[in-house]
């Protein structure tokens, strides 16, 4: 299994083809492409404390293996990935006026543990996708879960995304910002 360090890596692309409708295939509909990414692999040793002290804060305990500093339409992130309890765990922070702040905590699931809303979601998009990885991916400042959904033969950018919000289940048409 890939890490989410490994995927994350590579994940700055577009959202593909594979999410629109059948009609906007065959129209030849681009997808919204994501951001440019500069990406400098940071060594768990060469992490700036600053961020050391958050992700430690955001979640005791937490073994950093490494990181990724990534940097993109003028925003700087790191993402810090290692273990908690012995799951493979990945926070995003945004550098911010006021210091690094957690923007987003993931982790991989099975398909079969997303909730049946978003399988519904995504059955009537695309019926029939089964993905073959999902990163669920909560966000700090809202709760809403981000679930990335990646198809065989296609591990750099997620075939479909789908965010539940207050209760809410929709396919996302653009690239979500973290």
């Amino acid at each position: 299994m890939k890490s989410l360090f490994q995927s994350a890596a590579v994940a700055t692309g577009v959202i593909a083809l594979a999410a629109c409708t059948p009609a906007e295939q065959k129209s030849g509909a681009e997808a919204p492409k994501a951001p440019v990414t500069d990406i400098t692999p940071t060594s768990a040793a060469d992490i700036p404390e600053a961020v050391r002290a958050v992700v430690l804060a955001e979640r005791p305990g937490m073994v950093i293996a490494e990181a990724e500093l990534k940097e993109r339409e003028g925003r700087r992130y790191y993402d810090v990935e290692g273990t908690l309890n012995g799951a493979e765990i990945e926070l995003d922070l945004l550098e911010t006026p006021q210091g690094w702040q957690v923007v987003e905590i993931q982790r991989d699931i099975p398909w079969t543990e997303v909730p049946a809303s978003v399988s519904a979601a995504v059955n009537g998009a695309r019926a029939g996708f089964a993905p073959v990885r999902v990163i669920e991916s909560t966000q700090a400042d809202d709760g809403a879960v981000i679930y990335e959904l990646f198809a065989e033969g296609q591990p750099a950018t997620p075939a479909v995304e789908v965010m539940v919000k207050e209760g809410k289940t929709e396919i996302l048409k653009e690239v979500w910002p973290h």
